[in-house]
């Protein structure tokens, strides 16, 4: 199975076919973005952009992916410039125990890929799924508008 995984071609060996797109991403693939938190989708800690839509791979065989563009936490960094909603996480001081930063990262990045000028109640309903324990979605809402003001400006 040929998948394109942050931008570069790549194999999913068949016996991996039948295991969770999160566990082959992780333990074959080296990636650690993504994370196990619930193992049912309810979380949203191990999202992941799947042909631009944000997706929990803890819910999908890895072989249902074939010829899919898979991007994770990792590939939205260019090198060593970071991405706006990297830059904006860490300005706006974000992360605090970090666990679901994987999940609110990708879905606000695939909302803003799919709908650049999402207004204040679109980001909020996006993000009603992805949980935080830590109580820091004030701070996840205002880091995505800046990433949202960050991205407008590279336009």
């Amino acid at each position: 199975m040929r998948i394109l995984l942050n931008t570069k071609a790549e194999t999913i060996p068949d016996d991996l076919a039948e295991a969770p797109l999160l566990f082959v991403l992780r333990d074959h693939f080296g990636l650690n973005g993504p994370k196990f938190g619930c193992g049912v989708g309810s979380c949203g800690a191990c999202t992941v952009v799947i042909d631009g839509e944000a997706q929990r791979s803890c819910l999908l065989p890895a072989g249902s992916l074939d010829g899919k563009a898979i991007l994770t936490l990792e590939g939205l960094s260019a090198g060593a410039k970071l991405h706006p909603f990297q830059q904006s996480w860490i300005a706006e001081s974000v992360p605090q125990c970090g666990y679901c930063q994987n999940g609110q990262i990708m879905t606000a990045y695939a909302l803003l890929a799919a709908r650049p000028e999402a207004g204040a109640d679109d980001i909020a309903e996006a993000m009603d799924g992805v949980l935080c324990r830590c109580g820091t979605q004030a701070r996840i809402h205002k880091a995505i508008i800046r990433a949202q003001a960050m991205m407008r400006e590279e336009r």
